[in-house]
């Protein structure tokens, strides 16, 4: 059938209700989902704060009282804690507390008013004394200064134990080597020679004592000697001397014999004694070398151990963890050392020490004293400035004059060429100025 104006079906316009729920049913198709879902998780979390069984409370082994507050299954649950009778209660006034502070107005033109009173009157704060207030940052700094100084204590240097790793090193006696050393510096006392002893002698003096040692440390390195028969030489030459009285001719003689003593003493080879006669050109006879030694034993009382510098060198270069740099540059100053006649009013703990503190300021270039080396050694780095001042005059003058035996030793490189390493200057400096 046809369709014409009159049998067309009549148009129904949407009302604005209808027009506005259609845009809210595409909307909703859209993301109706995503409400949807957020409305149960909404829903499920208002009935776990509103209907929901709170947590289960927690047993105390001391029951709680009404007043403390007891876990009730019916009060709701605030955050991850249960509430209980006396929580609810606070959580409810301070509820009602913000809620009375919102309905009041606030006043803009009152704090601004009051802001400009507090500008007029800080233009005579200067009149005023000082508020209470800064007293109190005054000790509130006090205090802060006094948690910094407690901060230092806390991280001073700790002490090193140098003797860890020798634990199953049962050569290097652990267990006695602190015994060992308190008796060195006991006995260090009565193995030293007066250092002015030279006043006794008649024909000799210290620059000729001088020369000796300085002549013996290149016959020590031309033997290829242990280096403690070198120290233990330069000992039994100046208690010998203290003792018994030399003539000038035979000074040679009893350096000669106080080293073929020290390598019986201390080397599992010793040099024959036609080897030291022909090494002194022949000054000397077997049969005078042989009178010189029983003097000597018998002037010493056969004492020949002793502690020496050298021992102690070697503990103190332990707790300094060196390397093989400052151990070569440490034994060229302590045998710069033995040669200065003046040096032994110093004990030889003390100048093995001041001898590694220098060559620690040496290479370094700056004064360097650990607090591992001040125990072991029971020195102050204060203690040892003096002496190490008189160790670096030794270096800057070793290759110069005609005692430059020590300074050609040490210019090969068997020794690391030390010798050519710039004496520390600035010590010498700081007590000029």
């Amino acid at each position: 059938m046809a369709i014409t104006d009159e049998n067309k079906p009549a148009l129904i316009k949407p009302s604005a209700v209808q027009v506005k729920g259609g845009a809210e049913m595409a909307t909703r198709k859209v993301v109706g989902v995503e409400t949807r879902s957020n409305r149960r998780v909404l829903g499920a979390i208002n009935q776990n704060l509103v209907g929901g069984q709170g947590y289960p409370c927690v047993v105390n082994k001391r029951g709680l009282s009404d007043e403390n507050g007891i876990c009730d299954k019916n009060l709701p649950v605030h955050g991850h804690r249960p509430i209980t009778r006396k929580y609810a209660a606070q959580i409810a006034s301070s509820q009602k507390h913000s809620s009375e502070e919102n309905k009041k107005p606030k006043i803009a033109a009152e704090s601004f008013s009051v802001w400009e009173d507090d500008m007029e009157e800080n233009e005579a704060a200067n009149d005023k004394p000082v508020p209470m207030s800064l007293e109190q940052t005054e000790k509130v700094s006090k205090g802060k200064d006094q948690m910094e100084v407690e901060m230092e204590d806390i991280f001073e240097e700790a002490v090193i134990d140098i003797d860890g790793d020798d634990a199953k090193n049962h050569l290097a006696a652990v267990e006695y080597v602190g015994d060992l050393f308190a008796n060195y510096r006991t006995m260090e006392v009565y193995s030293c020679a007066s250092p002015n002893y030279m006043a006794q002698q008649v024909d000799i003096n210290e620059r000729m004592r001088s020369i000796l040692i300085d002549w013996l440390i290149e016959v020590h390195h031309k033997f290829e000697l242990r280096e403690e028969t070198l120290f233990l030489t330069v000992n039994l030459i100046d208690r010998f001397l203290e003792k018994q009285g030399i003539v000038r001719k035979k000074l040679q003689l009893v350096g000669l014999v106080a080293m073929l003593l020290a390598c019986k003493y201390e080397e599992v080879c010793a040099p024959l004694v036609e080897d030291l006669v022909l090494i002194s050109d022949k000054a000397y006879t077997r049969k005078e070398v042989l009178e010189m030694e029983n003097m000597m034993l018998n002037t010493l009382q056969f004492n020949m151990s002793v502690p020496t510098a050298y021992v102690f060198m070697r503990r103190y270069l332990k707790a300094a963890q060196c390397d093989r740099k400052l151990e070569l540059l440490s034994f060229m100053l302590v045998e710069l050392c033995l040669v200065e006649y003046e040096m032994l009013k110093f004990p030889p703990s003390f100048i093995a020490a001041a001898a590694i503190y220098t060559a620690q300021t040496t290479l370094y270039g700056v004064q360097q004293w650990s607090k591992t080396c001040e125990v072991h050694t029971t020195y102050s780095e204060d203690q040892l400035l003096e002496c190490s001042r008189s160790i670096v005059g030794y270096h800057q003058k070793a290759a110069t004059g005609k005692l430059t035996g020590v300074h050609r030793k040490y210019s090969i490189s068997k020794f690391g060429y030390s010798a050519k390493c710039e004496p520390a200057h600035f010590l010498v400096q700081q007590t000029q100025q």
